[in-house]
């Protein structure tokens, strides 16, 4: 067992919210390790960027990368009504001239290791394979890790003055402290695959992301053109609708069965997919939106899911790995110039991390409210399509987007915001 390394941040998880963090921290001159549980790339889902993640890109020297690379740029996003009517796409270049406007949809094994490399050229240590068992404490303060390496199975101890937890919804800091919780009014499920050929708009609206209802609005599926002609399809509904009421007499699920009984509900997917090749069987998730009721704690920070997820459906997700990596960076670069490692200077950023999430929130409640519809509320108020295109685009943090929500909340229930708890020392 080897217990006499020591590093500045050590960072648990490989993915697009950890290599960020990483990265950023390792530019500006500090010790960081990474540690990312699988051995090889891996499929994974989340595949739509938003605008907004230029910014964090341009910051981490990306831009190039992504410019040259396969992933389909995306312009725009586009909602299809129950009875398979297409509605206006939303162009982000409408509300932002900046070349920011145009973004890409990304293969998850390919853009995550784009993000490592990257974090590798930038001087962190990256270890591949090695399985962080636990988060090593004295007192309240963390002071670093157990991990397991897959080749040998040796256990080892690695010290770091700060730890960040992206280790996505395993969330191993807000298990080991019970710090999640469940958004009671989102309990979603979803199941997912990839389909290769299939029908794609032309021109601009080649890479768009379309997001479609089914008939009853019981359910919506999303549709993400990636490279290599294939295309990622999921529904996602109730927990219990989707799942729950619809085991077999055996008491199983079958997946594939609930997926083309929901896709036969949608017909303009249907349609799309006529002729395609489904690639790999049919993927479960579920218990979507949760959030964790701290940020961070004494020389400990979570970043990206293993803080919290919102519903898939506007694919904030990646957005708000990139964004609470990079503003986590900051913070604990900050923390080292200041040497103060407290829970209020690591988690300084939590506040306005959260008020960012509270727009997609809100957009996300408005969606799954049957009686609202987009088209609906902008014919009445014109005015606010600036705001949701802004949302749409991830501009949370640059503009001020919540002048919409109170002619929103005519229609649409929305839950009290949940503030930031702190620990009680």
């Amino acid at each position: 067992m080897n217990t006499n390394q020591n590093y500045d941040t050590i960072v648990i998880g490989g993915g697009p919210a950890g290599s960020t963090a990483a990265t950023l921290i390792a530019q500006q001159g500090y010790r960081v390790l990474l540690l990312e549980r699988d051995a090889e790339p891996t499929f994974k889902i989340g595949e739509s960027l938003i605008p907004a993640t230029y910014w964090t890109f341009k910051r981490l020297g990306m831009l190039e990368k992504l410019r040259n690379s396969n992933f389909p740029q995306k312009f725009s996003v586009q909602f299809f009504t129950r009875t398979g009517k297409a509605t206006n796409p939303f162009y982000f270049f409408e509300t932002n001239p900046h070349e920011s406007a145009i973004t890409w949809q990304v293969l998850r094994s390919e853009f995550d290791q784009m993000l490592l490399d990257n974090a590798t050229e930038k001087g962190v240590e990256v270890r591949r394979g090695v399985s962080v068992r636990k988060v090593l404490f004295e007192g309240d303060k963390a002071i670093g890790i157990a991990a397991q390496n897959g080749k040998n199975n040796n256990f080892e101890t690695i010290h770091g003055t700060v730890i960040v937890d992206s280790t996505g919804q395993r969330s191993l800091i807000g298990r080991q402290l019970d710090l999640n919780t469940v958004e009671p009014n989102l309990k979603k499920a979803s199941l997912f695959t990839h389909y290769e050929g299939g029908h794609r708009d032309e021109g601009l609206d080649e890479g768009a992301t379309l997001i479609l209802h089914t008939e009853e609005k019981d359910s919506w599926f999303w549709s993400i053109p990636l490279p290599y002609n294939r295309t990622s399809i999921g529904v996602v509904g109730g927990l219990d609708y989707l799942l729950q009421n619809r085991r077999e007499p055996d008491g199983k699920l079958n997946t594939q069965k609930i997926f083309n009984e929901e896709l036969e509900k949608c017909q303009p997917l249907k349609q799309r997919l006529e002729g395609a090749k489904q690639l790999f069987s049919m993927q479960t998730t579920k218990d979507f939106s949760y959030r964790a009721s701290r940020i961070a704690g004494e020389n400990w920070v979570l970043i990206g899911d293993a803080f919290g997820f919102l519903d898939p459906v506007y694919s904030t997700g990646l957005f708000l790995a990139l964004k609470s990596g990079e503003m986590a960076a900051d913070a604990i670069v900050d923390a080292f110039q200041k040497d103060d490692f407290s829970e209020q200077k690591l988690g300084s950023f939590g506040q306005t991390f959260i008020e960012g999430m509270e727009a997609f929130r809100k957009l996300v409640y408005a969606f799954y409210t049957k009686e609202f519809s987009f088209a609906r509320f902008l014919s009445e108020y014109p005015q606010h399509l600036g705001g949701i295109v802004d949302i749409l685009s991830g501009d949370v943090y640059r503009r001020d987007v919540t002048h919409i929500f109170p002619d929103m909340s005519k229609t649409c229930y929305f839950p009290p915001e949940v503030p930031l708890e702190h620990s009680s020392h």
